[in-house]
């Protein structure tokens, strides 16, 4: 699949913003397909996909950066680790967001992976630290506003624990597909559902 226009982080006034997940890139498969998507509708200019620093607050600030350019609402799309970002986002500038497998416990998850990683897609290797997992934590949502979420789980999820989502989002939208693993395999299907969400 080509590269498409929406990955690039220069990009203003977005109305979809997707965050990637741990390791992750805007190369992620999902960020691209709903990229090439939107391009495909005329709304490629709408859809911006940063790459996120391996460090907490600074994927935040990347992230803000973009919401303060926009000129209209903005739905967040977050995967993994870029979920746990979307509800605090979603939570703090009252936005909607679609969930896909989110890591509800990102501080007790990545706290086991302090070390040196490898980016998925470039390659390219970095310390996650101790002072990482903290600032994770800082980021924590105490609660969260059902109505403002579509959350989309896949049961065969090897990474996480789907029900801790289903628990932490109950009351809001849900998609619960059995199988599948941590990737969300059924993503493709449900684009045009997303798109919907996201009012586009």
């Amino acid at each position: 699949m080509a590269p498409f226009p929406g990955r690039v982080a220069e990009l203003v006034a977005p109305r979809i913003l997707y965050l990637h997940g741990f390791c992750s890139s805007p190369a992620s498969w999902k960020a691209r397909l709903l990229g090439e998507r939107l391009i495909g509708a005329g709304l490629g200019e709408r859809f911006a996909c940063p790459t996120l620093p391996p460090v907490p607050f600074a994927a935040i600030a990347s992230a803000e950066k973009l919401l303060a350019a926009a000129d209209g609402p903005t739905t967040l799309v977050g995967s993994s680790l870029g979920g746990y970002y979307a509800s605090w986002l979603a939570e703090k500038y009252d936005l909607r967001a679609v969930l896909i497998n989110p890591a509800v416990m990102a501080p007790a998850l990545l706290g086991g992976l302090v070390g040196t990683q490898t980016n998925f897609h470039t390659g390219e290797t970095f310390e996650f630290t101790p002072e990482h997992v903290d600032q994770l934590r800082a980021l924590a949502t105490p609660s969260v506003t059902p109505e403002r979420y579509l959350l989309l789980v896949e049961t065969g999820d090897e990474v996480l624990d789907y029900r801790l989502a289903l628990a932490r989002y109950a009351g809001s939208r849900q998609v619960v597909i059995d199988g599948g693993d941590h990737s969300f395999v059924h993503f493709p299907d449900l684009l045009p559902q997303i798109i919907e969400f996201c009012g586009l």
